[in-house]
């Protein structure tokens, strides 16, 4: 999962490290070759023997050698390049410098956009590398890999662990029962989406109620009644071309009535730009309030999952995304974006087509994953 992407990043670390440590050496030689010129500038001279012999004393010559070094240091901290540098390696460590990394960067910031990246969450992961690494010193015995990797690790958390909503922590304190419905396009695999999820809360010991409020498409009564019976569970339907609110209310109605802890309610796939569906859900939204909204898209989609994510979130204001066929997304795009862009977290991975195939999403996981060896 996500291989492309992790190979990617692979190749940043290696290069930035790379990168950094030739500078350190270079300076490294430089700075030995200063200190010889200064031991050389520091020998006495004749001229510092005769003005000892002409009765200078030891205290006078300690008092002007404990003011050229106040004079000296705030120079040496206070400039950049060598001379900090240099004043660096003199304790036995080395500044990383931003021209150090900007190859490193630009190849990364290229990196990321091909692997479907959002723009602003690629410039975001950027700026806070230059941030936590640009200016910082390390020991000798310092890895400049392991302050890279923990720069880029922090990086990627701050984009993709957002919110910090759980669906599972939520239904568990809610009221029950809970109401969760679910939109998105048509074809992404949110009707499987919904039963996997089901499957997942049974387990849990919840009990379960499907509706199908996806009254426009021929077959998806008989699809997730498909769903409903290899599980076990209830699910409530009309007619096909019937009110999708009414369907949902009589679900909730349904839960409450025979004390059914979660309700899941299908919704007709949709574009944000269908102004009639999308007045649907502000019904469905009026009427019956479901606790959550849950957008489904695929992984795979990359960049589009990514804006459509955006614009139902603008639209119906989406509690947070599963993405399905992430098994089958080397890009990682979608999974690194959506989060960053919506403010709204990532809840579920679909990994494949079993009903277990539905992975609880663990951003530290994911992106220990994205920089494992």
């Amino acid at each position: 999962m996500f291989d492309g992407l992790k190979d990617k990043l692979s190749s940043f670390r290696e290069d930035a490290e790379e990168v950094a440590e030739e500078n350190a050496e270079a300076i490294d030689s430089d700075d030995g070759d200063a200190a010889e010129t200064g031991a050389e500038a520091d020998a006495p001279t004749d001229a510092d023997s005769s003005a000892a012999a002409d009765g200078e004393s030891a205290a006078d010559a300690a008092g002007a050698a404990d003011s050229d070094a106040v004079d000296d240091e705030p120079e040496a901290s206070s400039s950049g390049g060598f001379v900090s540098r240099a004043s660096s390696l003199a304790r036995g460590r080395v500044v990383i410098d931003e021209d150090d990394l900007e190859g490193p960067l630009r190849e990364l910031e290229f990196a990321l956009l091909e692997s479907d990246v959002e723009m602003s969450v690629a410039e975001e992961i950027l700026d806070r590398i230059r941030e936590d690494l640009v200016g910082e010193e390390k020991k000798f015995t310092q890895s400049t890999g392991a302050l890279v990797e923990a720069a880029l690790r922090d990086a990627l958390l701050a984009v993709i662990d957002v919110d910090g909503f759980d669906l599972e922590d939520a239904i568990a304190a809610s009221a029950k029962p809970v109401t969760v419905v679910f939109t998105g396009v048509n074809g992404v695999g949110k009707t499987t989406t919904i039963a996997k999820l089901a499957k997942r809360l049974e387990d849990q010991g919840y009990s379960v109620v499907l509706a199908n409020g996806d009254t426009y498409r021929a077959g998806a009564n008989e699809q997730l009644q498909e769903h409903a019976d290899n599980l076990g569970l209830k699910l409530i339907s009309h007619e096909q071309g019937g009110d999708p609110t009414a369907v949902v209310y009589d679900a909730v109605e349904y839960a409450k009535a025979n004390d059914v802890d979660v309700v899941l309610g299908d919704t007709a796939g949709r574009l944000h730009t269908s102004s009639d569906l999308m007045q649907q859900l502000e019904k469905l939204d009026r009427v019956v309030d479901p606790d959550y909204t849950v957008f489904v898209d695929e992984a795979v989609a990359g960049q589009d999952a990514v804006n459509r994510a955006r614009e139902f979130d603008e639209a119906a204001s989406i509690d947070g995304t599963i993405l399905t066929m992430a098994d089958a997304d080397s890009q990682g795009g979608a999974a690194i974006s959506v989060a960053h862009v919506t403010g709204k977290p990532i809840l579920f991975l679909g990994t494949g087509q079993g009903y277990d195939d539905l992975q609880k999403f663990d951003p530290e996981g994911l992106v220990d994953d994205l920089l494992a060896d």
